[in-house]
């Protein structure tokens, strides 16, 4: 018996699935374009500064690393350590203040995010940190680091950690974990579409492994992504039984209570992680 035309199925049906989700809800964000107003600027920041009096005056500038800026009329403003919000009325008392607009109009959001991160690990394309959008989820962190790997587990374990910190471990003491289903994800279910905030942590695990011996076409170790694969599945990523092979009589070494047990399964069979399948040559 040969399952050629089911070669892989689980690794790329999966990994495309995700792929083409994590894009779509990616460029979907990044349309929205909506910028919380308790965001807290930070230095690196570019603030995109419009002003409806006197449109000289409008303008994208940078936060310095003391936190200021420069801005036309009243120099040097602080805008470190405040919300947009917080920025906006800070303009509007200097310039009323100091007698240039009698009711200045100014609103500020933010151009560019530089000064908060994220830190993406684990199984996907390029991990890394990433510049912290104002509204950043799990989705749109995901697609940022590439998607995940076709070795990647079914979940993805986010870290909440102290602003301005490096990466954080889910086994630091005080930190606050959250287990998100990415099968959940890919069919559409966002209410596990966690919001992230500076200093978190995504850690995608890998997948756990079985392995796939004797008459198939691709021997070796594969990724356990489906929860529940059966033995027709795990032979369809080794590439299939080969011609002599026999599929009655495959047998399945796991190691139970610490014991290594032989078993014999059928093909609709459930395996477990760490499962070796093998495939015995048929009696001629």
């Amino acid at each position: 018996m040969v399952f050629d035309e089911r070669r892989s199925s689980i690794q790329i049906l999966t990994t495309a699935a995700l792929v083409a989700l994590l894009a779509v809800v990616s460029s979907a964000q990044s349309r929205r374009g909506q910028t919380p107003n308790d965001y807290v600027v930070g230095a690196q920041d570019v603030l995109a500064i419009t002003s409806y009096d006197q449109a000289d005056l409008s303008g994208k500038f940078t936060v310095e690393t003391d936190g200021t800026f420069t801005f036309p009329l009243i120099g040097r403003f602080r805008a470190g350590g405040l919300t947009l919000r917080e920025v906006e009325e800070g303009l509007k008392t200097r310039l009323r203040d100091e007698r240039y607009f009698k009711n200045p109009q100014i609103t500020v959001t933010v151009e560019q995010y530089r000064s908060q991160k994220v830190f993406v690990v684990g199984e996907v394309r390029t991990p890394g940190s990433y510049t912290l959008s104002g509204d950043m989820s799990l989705v749109e962190a995901l697609a940022r680091a590439g998607s995940t790997l076709p070795t990647a587990g079914t979940e993805a374990i986010v870290v909440h950690g102290a602003p301005g910190a490096g990466p954080t471990l889910a086994a630091d003491a005080a930190a606050d974990v959250v287990h998100v289903d990415l099968r959940q994800l890919q069919n559409g279910e966002f209410s596990n579409n966690t919001r992230l905030t500076d200093g978190d942590t995504v850690i995608v695990p890998r997948a756990e492994s079985i392995y796939v011996f004797g008459q198939v076409k691709a021997p070796g170790a594969y990724a356990l992504q489906l929860s529940h694969t059966t033995v027709l599945q795990a032979l369809s990523l080794a590439g299939g039984v080969l011609d002599r092979g026999s599929t009655s009589r495959i047998r399945v070494v796991r190691i139970v209570d610490g014991q290594k047990k032989e078993l014999k399964v059928s093909l609709t069979d459930v395996v477990q992680p760490g499962d070796t399948i093998i495939v015995p040559e048929r009696f001629l």
